[in-house]
């Protein structure tokens, strides 16, 4: 397990992504893939009350309403920490602190909780004052609906002025930062968050761990595509680079005799600012792949023959 932060969350380093439940998951998949994950150890669990706005006939809070109802069946409140976000979802767009108010209820009734346990803000809102945010958010850690608040694609530049004005006015700050982070992309983190994550002792939760399937191998130059509703996402990666590092990670999984999934997972553990990664899985045999990674321990060899298969070498 690991800690976020200076919180007292303690995690497990794959965090499960609820943002293909009530999608490519039906409800009965969804809570075959949350009892699969529980048990293999798993207690993180991300959603968002934008999940699956994106859907036919979507309109978000999908995801939260079929987790709320697995919690309420196998009764499992205690065993999981639950993160969710506010700010994406349709007319609940921003984070002014009405609206943050009122998405929080709305997410709290539809997951059945009287708390969440890391209550993200989804993406920045420049034209909402970060006080009003940061007190809004405030308010919510000590009316003990939110044990943490953590920020989700923020830059650099904002997320240390969050925490700068958190600082001033005695605000709860961000303990954490969600980024897209993978050995694909990484130019942004790697750049300028990671050095501030550090500075500032926060944790980062990858997302897109995985690429969008495309660090699981399925894509390769010459092969049909599989049928993947992130089927354009992925294949975007399918170019010289990208293909080095399938080609790495081919190798290095070779070694460990694992799938090249648990192997892009088990890099992202190995990096130092990193207390979780975020992926999902549409059903328990795709989750039996990623639940391999938190115990493979990649090689100082390993982890060279990675990063230099995506031409950032460390220096």
């Amino acid at each position: 397990m690991n800690r976020i932060g200076g919180t007292d969350l303690e995690v497990f380093p794959l965090c499960l992504g609820g943002n293909v439940f009530g999608w490519t998951a039906d409800e009965p998949a969804s809570f075959a893939v949350l009892d699969a994950y529980v048990e293999a150890g798993g207690n993180f669990i991300d959603t968002a009350d934008s999940y699956c706005a994106w859907a036919d006939g979507g309109r978000g809070g999908e995801s939260e309403t079929i987790i709320g109802r697995w919690l309420a069946r196998r009764r499992r409140r205690d065993d999981v920490i639950i993160a969710t976000k506010v700010g994406q979802a349709p007319g609940r767009e921003g984070l002014a602190a009405a609206n943050i108010h009122a998405a929080a209820e709305a997410s709290l009734n539809r997951l059945g909780l009287d708390h969440i346990d890391l209550y993200y803000a989804h993406e920045d809102d420049p034209t909402t004052p970060l006080e009003e945010t940061l007190a809004a958010f405030d308010e919510l850690v000590r009316a003990g609906k939110v044990r943490h608040v953590a920020a989700s694609n923020y830059t650099a530049p904002r997320l240390a002025d969050a925490r700068a004005t958190s600082a001033r006015a005695g605000l709860s700050s961000y303990v954490a930062l969600q980024a897209h982070y993978n050995l694909v992309h990484r130019d942004e983190y790697d750049q300028d968050l990671a050095s501030l994550c550090r500075r500032e002792g926060l944790s980062c939760i990858a997302y897109s761990a995985l690429a969008d399937g495309f660090l699981t191998g399925k894509y390769r130059r010459g092969r049909d595509l599989p049928d993947s509703e992130r089927v354009e996402d992925a294949a975007a990666y399918l170019n010289d680079e990208g293909l080095a590092t399938l080609d790495a990670l081919d190798l290095v999984a070779a070694r460990h005799d694992a799938p090249i999934a648990a192997i892009a997972l088990a890099w992202l553990f190995a990096q130092p600012t990193i207390a979780a990664a975020i992926a999902s899985a549409r059903t328990p045999e795709q989750l039996a792949d990623l639940v391999k990674a938190p115990d493979l321990r990649l090689s100082d060899d390993d982890l060279a023959q990675l990063a230099t298969s995506t031409h950032l070498e460390e220096t």
